[in-house]
C-alpha cells in the first residue's frame, strides 16, 4: 500500500513538474514577442533569432556541463535518467530528468534577459558565444552556491547566512540583468539615443500589440516559474502552497502594473503602455523571491513597489546614458534586488544581512565574469555591428532577411 501511494505521488509530482517546466519554456516566446515589439521593425528578425537560438544553446550547454556544475555529479545521461527509482524508500519525489528539464528552462530565462538589453546593436554571433559561457558556466556556478547548496569558494553557504530565494528573483533575474549590464556598458548606446546635451531621445518600438502579447505570455508562464518551485503538489500541504503561490504571483503582477501606470500618468500626463507592461513584469520579479508566505494584499503591495521602482529605474538609467531598449536591467536587476530584500518581511527563515550578502555574491560574480567574457569577445571578434549596419537594421546584416519586407524596405 505504501509503495502504491508513493508511485501515485511520484507520478503526480513529476507530471506537475513537467507542466510547470513547459509553462516556463513558453516564457521564451513571451520574451521573444515582448522584445520584438519593443525594438524597431528593422531589428525584428535578429531579435527573434537571438531568442530561439539562445534557448537551444542554453538547453545544450546545461546538459553538457551546467547541471553537473550546479548540482554535482557526472554528465547528464549518467546522473539524472532516474533509473532505479522504484519505491517509497527513494528520496526523490519526482523524476530526476523532470528536475533537469525544469532547471534548464530557468537557465534560458536568465539568458533571455540579456537579449533585450543589448538589442539593436549587438552582433548575433558574439551574443551566442556569450550565451555558451553564461549558460554553461557563469549561471551554474552562482546557482551551485544558492540552490545547489555549495559553499562559496569553499568558505560558506549562503543558506547558512540567512539567504533565501524561492524561485529566483536574484538567482535568475538579477543574474541575467547583471550579465546584461556588463554587456551594455561595453557595447554603448544605440546611435541617436542620446543627444549632444545628454537628453534621451525616445525610440519607439515597432509593434505594441506584439509587446503586449509577450507580457501576457510572460505573466502566464510565471505561474509555472513560481508554482513549479514548490516542487510538489500531490499532498495537502504542497497543494495549498501551490495555490497560494499562484494567487500571490497574479496579485503582484496586477499591483505592479497599476502602480507603474499611475506613476507614469503623474510623470508624463499619459497612460504609458511600455511602463505598464514593465510594471507588471516588475511585480512578477518582486514576488518571485518569496511568493509562498505573503498574504494576497502584501503580494499586491510588493508588486506595487516593484512597479514604482521600475519606472524610476528606467528614467535613472536613461539619465546615466545606459541604453536598455526594453528596460530589462531595471525590471530584472533593480527589482530583482528589491524582491530579495522583501523576503525577510514575511519569511522569518531569512535575514536582511543574508539577503544582502547573497545579492552581492550573485551580482559581483555574474557582473565581473560577464564583463571579462564580453571584453574578450570584443577584442577577438567585436560585439557591435557597424554604424551603417545599425542604420540599415540588424535584420539585413545579421540574418539576411527582414521581418516585414513589404513595409520596411530596410529603412
Amino acid at each position: 500500500m505504501e509503495n502504491s501511494v508513493f508511485e501515485l505521488q511520484y507520478a503526480l509530482d513529476t507530471f506537475y513538474f513537467l507542466i510547470c517546466g513547459a509553462l516556463v519554456m513558453w516564457m521564451a516566446a513571451g520574451f521573444a514577442m515582448l522584445e520584438a515589439g519593443l525594438v524597431r521593425a528593422k531589428n525584428t528578425t535578429e531579435i527573434l533569432m537571438k531568442n530561439i537560438a539562445l534557448y537551444a544553446v542554453a538547453c545544450t550547454m546545461y546538459m553538457i556541463c551546467g547541471y553537473a556544475i550546479m548540482y554535482g555529479g557526472d554528465i547528464f545521461l549518467s546522473t539524472i535518467t532516474g533509473d532505479g527509482v522504484t519505491g517509497a524508500e527513494e528520496a526523490a519525489t519526482y523524476a530526476p530528468s523532470a528536475d533537469f528539464f525544469f532547471q534548464v528552462v530557468f537557465v534560458a530565462t536568465a539568458m533571455s534577459i540579456v537579449s533585450g538589453a543589448v538589442a539593436e546593436r549587438m552582433k548575433l554571433w558574439a551574443f551566442l558565444a556569450f550565451a555558451v559561457v553564461m549558460t554553461g558556466f557563469i549561471y551554474p556556478m552562482e546557482g551551485s552556491w544558492t540552490w545547489g547548496g555549495e559553499a562559496v569558494f569553499g568558505m560558506y553557504t549562503l543558506g547558512d547566512l540567512g539567504f533565501s530565494d524561492f524561485a529566483g528573483s536574484g538567482i535568475v533575474h538579477m543574474a541575467g540583468a547583471s550579465a546584461a549590464l556588463a554587456g551594455v556598458l561595453l557595447l554603448g548606446a544605440r546611435k541617436g539615443k542620446y543627444s549632444a546635451d545628454g537628453q534621451a531621445n525616445a525610440i519607439p518600438g515597432a509593434n505594441m500589440p506584439m509587446a503586449t502579447l509577450g507580457a501576457f505570455i510572460l505573466w502566464m508562464g510565471w505561474f509555472g516559474f513560481n508554482g513549479g518551485s514548490v516542487l510538489a503538489t500531490s499532498g495537502v500541504e504542497s497543494a495549498n502552497s501551490v495555490a497560494v503561490v499562484f494567487m500571490n504571483t497574479n496579485a503582484a503582477a496586477a499591483g505592479g502594473l497599476i502602480a507603474a501606470m499611475l506613476l507614469a500618468r503623474v510623470l508624463f500626463g499619459k497612460a504609458d503602455l511600455t511602463m505598464a507592461l514593465n510594471g507588471a513584469l516588475a511585480g512578477l520579479v518582486a514576488i518571485t523571491a518569496e511568493p509562498s508566505t505573503p498574504t494576497a494584499l502584501q503580494a499586491t503591495l510588493f508588486g506595487g513597489l516593484g512597479g514604482l521602482l521600475v519606472v524610476g529605474s528606467i528614467l535613472t538609467l536613461d539619465k546615466l546614458k545606459i541604453d536598455d531598449p526594453v528596460g530589462a536591467i531595471s525590471v530584472h536587476g533593480v527589482v530583482g534586488l528589491l524582491g530579495l530584500l522583501l523576503v525577510p518581511i514575511t519569511n522569518d527563515g531569512s535575514s536582511f544581512s543574508g539577503q544582502l550578502i547573497g545579492a552581492a555574491t550573485i551580482f559581483v560574480w555574474v557582473f565581473v565574469t560577464s564583463l571579462i567574457v564580453w571584453a574578450i569577445l570584443k577584442a577577438v571578434m567585436g560585439i557591435r555591428i557597424s554604424e551603417e549596419e545599425e542604420y540599415e537594421g540588424a535584420d539585413i546584416s545579421e540574418c539576411g532577411m527582414e521581418a516585414y519586407p513589404e513595409f520596411t524596405g530596410s529603412k
